[in-house]
């Protein structure tokens, strides 16, 4: 307890002006114990981080019981955050994704999934920034060579090895 209470007054995670970003400075908040600072990062992200996991788990439980995990990691390492590594979204995600893939290659977890068709993980009602986001992925995407982008599309988003995607291919 003394170390977590430690890393919270010394997190490295830069607090700015609640209008410079909302998000580092939740961070912040949480990092100092606040727990509806925990909720209004939950209620920014949760849906869609949710929504990356199902695309990569095709499973619902084991989706929702990372997405919990993740943000219990996120109230006892929130003063662990570098703003200089990247945007507490890509924080969140990253953690999120990682944690689903982890589990997909875990041996009790079964592998039944199939490429998907469009990108689910990024549906949804969203913000303009995220918008923005969802519309330069879909494009990048939509101009590579369908064996590029199904190498992406199954690498990145659904966690595969290049191993598994060369079999899969």
């Amino acid at each position: 307890r003394s170390e977590l209470a430690a890393r919270r007054r010394t997190g490295k995670a830069s607090c700015v002006s609640p209008e410079a970003n909302t998000d580092r400075n939740d961070l912040c908040a949480i990092a100092r114990g606040d727990r509806g600072a925990l909720g209004r990062l939950y209620d920014r992200y949760a849906p869609r981080m949710l929504a990356l996991g199902l695309s990569i788990l095709r499973d619902r439980r084991e989706a929702e019981d990372i997405l919990h995990d993740v943000f219990m990691q996120v109230w006892e390492r929130a003063g662990d955050y570098d703003p200089r590594r990247g945007r507490v979204k890509t924080w969140l995600y990253l953690r999120m994704r990682s944690r689903a893939i982890d589990r997909v290659r875990s041996p009790a977890f079964s592998k039944r999934r199939s490429l998907p068709t469009s990108a689910p993980w990024l549906t949804g009602t969203t913000a303009m920034e995220e918008r923005g986001d969802h519309a330069r992925l879909e494009a990048a995407l939509s101009n590579l060579p369908t064996p590029q982008r199904e190498v992406l599309v199954l690498g990145y988003f659904e966690g595969l090895t290049n191993s598994e995607i060369a079999s899969r291919l």
